[in-house]
């Protein structure tokens, strides 16, 4: 079994931010952490511009700006979770970034410290602190004059259990620098120490001071900078200024402190876990003696993990709970508020659960996320495509067509939109931000258009069934006009700058080309069937008065597509469609010099074909469904490349990508007609259509995940989704509510929240017991019953208890006015972590057990749920995952163990496990006999039954096969996909899994042949040969499995996001990657 894992979307949970002069001497700059990517913005009146986002092999455990003395501008000092850490320097003259100095602090096999690594830099540059292990302080010496770092050296410290260091500030007072130590004893008290770190000695020299008996829940140092000095420390209720001499102490509302910035050297600002923002002043003497401390309380924001300011009252609030925040200190309250909100950044982390659904069924899901912690909780609706920013709308309904027009054939923007109507058209103007009614007229208003554009000589066209006419651009009075003869009807019209091509009733095609101020007949031709679509859109689509060369015409009866030579309209290919359906447009685009034609049915179906114009033939057909009803087919222009519009009711956006088609849906549910519309108002925009209204929006990035926020104010936990009988669906949200009640104590409830699934308006709720949380949901059917179900789990929450010993489980239906009907309760000793349905009945795991429930419906009505069997001998069963008979449980430590459903003997048997220790967060079946895994040091596993082995014992065991570290904390597997479903024939056919990390991350694990894993293998090998990581860090040492008890390398898994990256090397390096596998460039690229 081989694996392909890529992340659709980075980490968004900000663990570290700094502000200093990193790229110049004078840039501000905000350097933030996501985990496992840098991000460098540049500060300007205006917000915040992002520089670069640079990926690393590692996860950031600490990050610091320093500047030694003889530097210019900040260096970056980095450490990550595997121990290595890097200085990275800014070149302005090459605009690069440079690996200063590199290193690797592990040591041998010692126990890491608790709270995950404390790095300090010395205000004076003398040395950089690590303190990754318990009992020792890492010193890495910095020699200014060489720019240079000494050798580390490890000094013994007498504090085992330490809370937070920080160096203070000694303004060069002492030799050696100095650091504050908070640490807890064996009594469980806290006591602050402050130690020289003499480098010279190799040593903490004797306590400079000390400061006993802290407050307990104290978890936070903030130094103070001089002429005052000392440090702060930061506890649940109090706040204590101490320098070992001079002690101050004030009260504050019971807060957990979560993050600290420095305003400057007399004010602080402190958010809380309540996302409360306070800001602490100093009041000292001239001579720097502390006088007071007052804590003020600002106003409200994110739920912080680190807090940076920036300048002129910005400060930037970085969140690992809830989105990220750019917010405005005020001098005077605004609406109760010293906080003024400006602009937010989507953090997806922590993902706690999510559900993939195919709501319109047409092959694309969509995720919702649980994310957020507390008051930062939110819903997040998680979608592949294309954005349309609504920019103007009006209520116009019944609209048949519409086309832009310029006010001259050399003008650039668009002035007028014409619509066309049942038996009218009308014409909007743009007049500087609005659309207003208009006339042409030159133009037949009393009829329908079916086509209108802009012709060479300053001519505006117009076709309707009955004529062709011809205005003039300049004074809109009409030129020339023709109709067919006998009282033939126009059915079908394309027009290029100087030709137009028609579909006369009879199957006539006649051909036009522009003289002068006239349209001049160059030819016709009677087809043997009526002409249901046609275009004339030249290939060359760069230039503005480009010819074609070929016509496409959409044929009933032989449902065809063909493709005729211009000017003489001889047919150069005919293509069957099949079925009964027939075509209702035609398009010819040309994507990255690749001549396409498009063809689309009636029922929402696409086929797509390459023009051979050498072989006159048409090449490559491939079909693909868009939707259900009919596609319209128009070309736009966005970033500089051609994109084709498919109009319908799942409107979709074609466009190539190494030339090869891929496709994305809009984020709108139905659109009947587009043009682009290019005004000075509404630069690159499209005008929509639907069923009664016209829209004129700006479009979003082609490929991008679209990311909708639904704020819950409350914590998700779990969550699925039911589509009821009537067509309507809901989504079950599992929330805790966090409340601080009028004396300051803290509260929870749980609730099941139950919202409609396309406006995720909340529709019902319920109520669980005081005490009472909830662990787990499910929807099914019972073996049984015809009606759908929520299964609820919960937990009673005992003090004493070090797990629950009691629970329940709830059933709920839902009504057709979305309501919640609870039908059955069952009581149960434990806490249900994961319930499924399974075979008809309800499968549970609770505390160490796994249990399955039938369901009985007695003749009375009740419904009930009885025990059936269940297994025992798991330490904590946290997570299972099933395939028929076949239950794969994730165990708290004991990695995965596979359990067998015998219906017969109603019983459960353990028929294999894997013997490993792995602390599990989240299980998945791949086939029959092969199971993925994620654990809790952010690795990837699989395991594989040997169902054909010789011995009981072989059969028994379940043998690792694959592994590799993923970088992330992955919470929970999906099966399903965020991209739309390939051509028929194209591209390979792959079964997906999704994943959702605590970071934000979400990421695709694609299952590969064997032959694909090796080609995939190769190109590998030789990215990571050739891209360096950035620190010194290397790919090999990155994705190596590792956890407390190994590191081994990855294998039968490979790296998606190097492999992707072959598509932003220089022309030089790819050719050299194509070259170690023997392709050309064009042919991997296409891979």
């Amino acid at each position: 079994m081989f694996n392909y894992v890529v992340t659709a979307q980075k980490p968004t949970a900000v663990t570290h931010s700094v502000v200093g002069n990193f790229t110049s001497p004078t840039d501000p700059n905000l350097i933030l952490c996501k985990s496992t990517r840098l991000e460098i913005h540049l500060m300007s009146p205006d917000g915040l511009h992002p520089l670069y986002d640079i990926p690393l092999y590692g996860k950031v455990a600490t990050m610091n700006l320093f500047r030694p003395p003889l530097e210019k501008q900040d260096l970056l000092f980095v450490s990550t979770e595997h121990y290595k850490f890097f200085v990275l320097q800014y070149n302005s003259k090459t605009k690069e970034i440079n690996t200063l100095a590199s290193g690797d602090v592990k040591e041998g096999p010692r126990r890491e410290v608790d709270r995950g690594p404390i790095c300090v830099v010395d205000p004076e540059s003398r040395f950089v602190g690590l303190h990754i292990y318990e009992g020792l302080f890492k010193v890495i010496p910095f020699a200014p004059k060489s720019a240079s770092f000494g050798e580390a050296f490890n000094v013994r410290m007498e504090e085992s259990v330490v809370i937070d260091i920080k160096c203070l500030h000694d303004a060069g007072k002492t030799k050696n620098g100095l650091i504050a130590v908070l640490y807890e004893d064996s009594k469980e008290h806290r006591h602050v120490k402050a130690y020289e770190v003499d480098v010279s000695k190799k040593e903490l020299a004797d306590v400079h001071w000390s400061y006993a008996n802290c407050e307990q829940g104290a978890t936070l140092l903030m130094p103070v900078a001089r002429p005052i000095g000392g440090v702060i420390i930061v506890g649940e209720s109090t706040i204590t200024y101490t320098n070992g001499t001079v002690h101050k102490a004030i009260p504050m509302r019971n807060a957990i402190p979560k993050a600290y910035g420095l305003v400057d050297e007399t004010r602080f600002l402190l958010g809380d876990h309540r996302g409360d923002l306070y800001v602490l002043l100093l009041e000292a003497d001239p001579a720097g003696k502390l006088l007071d401390l007052r804590l003020e309380l600002l106003g409200q924001t994110s739920i912080a993990a680190t807090l940076s300011y920036l300048d002129n009252g910005h400060l930037y609030v970085g969140s690992t709970y809830g989105d990220s925040q750019l917010v405005r200190l005020l001098t005077e309250k605004e609406n109760g508020s010293y906080v003024q909100h400006l602009d937010s950044y989507t953090n997806l982390g922590p993902i706690t659960d999510m559900c993939v659904t195919d709501l319109d069924r047409q092959g694309q899901c969509q995720v919702v996320t649980c994310s957020g912690v507390l008051k930062d909780g939110s819903l997040r609706i998680i979608r592949n495509g294309v954005g349309i920013n609504e920019q103007a709308s009006v209520e116009l309904p019944a609209i048949k067509g519409l086309w832009s027009l310029r006010p001259s054939f050399a003008d650039r923007f668009d002035k007028y939109i014409v619509l066309s109507f049942v038996g009218e058209t009308r014409v909007l103007a743009i007049d500087g931000e609005a659309l207003e009614e208009s006339e042409i007229d030159g133009f037949q208003a009393e009829q329908g258009t079916i086509y209108a554009g802009n012709l060479i000589n300053n001519l505006l066209l117009q076709v309707t069934p009955s004529a062709v006419s011809l205005a003039d651009a300049s004074t809109l009075a009409s030129v020339w006009t023709w109709s067919p003869p006998n009282g033939a009807v126009i059915n079908v019209a394309s027009a290029s700058s100087s030709q137009v091509a028609l579909g006369v009733g009879g199957g006539h095609l006649v051909y036009f080309e522009v003289e002068g101020n006239t349209l001049r007949q160059v030819s016709s031709v009677t087809l043997e069937h009526e002409i249901a679509c046609v275009d004339i859109s030249p290939l060359a689509t760069d230039e503005p008065a480009a010819r074609a060369d070929v016509v496409a015409v959409g044929m009933w009866t032989e449902i065809s597509v063909r493709l005729l030579r211009l000017p003489n309209l001889t047919t150069i290919a005919t293509e069957p469609l099949g079925g009964e359906i027939i075509p209702r447009s035609v398009l010819l685009a040309s994507f990255e010099a690749v001549p396409y034609l498009f063809c689309a049915l009636g029922d929402g179906h696409l086929f797509t074909f390459v023009l051979d114009l050498s072989e006159s033939a048409l090449r490559e057909k491939k079909k693909i469904s868009l939707g259900t009803q009919p596609i319209m087919l128009n070309t736009f222009r966005a970033n500089g490349a051609t994109h084709v519009f498919a109009a319908s009711d799942r409107p979709t956006v074609i466009y190539s990508n190494n030339k090869k088609l891929l496709f994305s849906n809009v984020n709108r549910k139905e659109v009947a007609h587009m043009c682009p519309f290019n005004s000075e108002n509404f630069p690159d925009s499209l005008a929509l259509t639907t069923h009664d209204s016209l829209t004129v929006g700006t479009i979003d990035d082609i490929q991008k995940l679209h990311i909708r926020t639904v704020r819950l104010n409350e914590q998700p936990r779990r969550l699925s989704h039911m589509t009821l009988p009537s067509g309507l669906g809901t989504y079950a949200v599992l929330t805790m509510q966090f409340t601080v009640l009028a004396n300051g104590d803290e509260t929870d409830l749980h609730w099941l929240r139950l919202f409609d699934d396309q406006t995720y308006e909340l529709r019902d709720s319920f109520a669980m017991l005081p005490s009472e949380m909830v662990n787990s949901i499910a929807v099914g059917r019972f073996a049984n019953d015809d009606l759908q179900y929520y299964v609820v789990g919960t937990a009673h929450t005992i003090e004493g208890e070090a797990e629950p010993t009691k629970g329940r489980l709830l059933v709920f239906s839902v009504s057709d006015e979305q309501q919640l009907v609870r039908t059955a309760e069952q009581t149960i000793k434990g806490a249900p972590y994961s319930v499924s349905f399974f075979n008809g009945k309800l499968l549970a795991t609770v505390n160490s057990r796994v249990q399955l429930y039938e369901w009985l419906t007695p003749e009375d009505g009740s419904r009930q749920l009885k025990l059936e069997c269940e297994h025992v001998g798991h330490i904590v069963a946290l997570q299972h995952a099933t395939r028929g008979d076949f239950i794969a449980v994730a165990d708290l430590m004991k990695s995965i163990s596979l359990l067998l459903y015998k219906p017969a003997e109603q019983r459960l048997e353990e028929i294999a496990r894997d013997y490993n220790v792995a602390w599990m967060t989240a299980i998945e079946v791949l086939d029959d006999d092969t199971f993925l895994g994620a654990e809790n040091s952010s690795n990837l596993f699989t395991v594989r039954r040997n169902a054909e082995a010789a011995t009981d014992e072989e059969r028994a065991r379940l043998d690792p096969i694959g592994q590799f570290h993923l970088g992330h904390f992955v919470n929970k597997f999906r099966r399903g996909s965020l991209v739309m479903k390939a051509l028929e024939g194209e591209g390979l056919s792959l079964d997906t899994l999704l994943f959702a990390s605590v970071s934000g991350a979400v990421g695709v694990i694609a299952t590969l042949s064997e032959e694909q894993y090796k080609f995939f293998e190769k190109v590998q090998t030789s990215l990571a040969s050739l891209i360096k990581g950035v620190g010194g860090l290397t790919h090999k040492d990155w994705r190596s499995f590792r956890n407390e008890r190994k590191v081994e390398s990855a294998r039968n898994f490979l790296d998606g996001d190097l492999i992707e990256s072959y598509l932003e090397l220089s022309q030089d390096l790819q050719l050299q990657v194509a070259k170690s596998v023997e392709l050309s460039v064009d042919d991997l690229t296409k891979h």
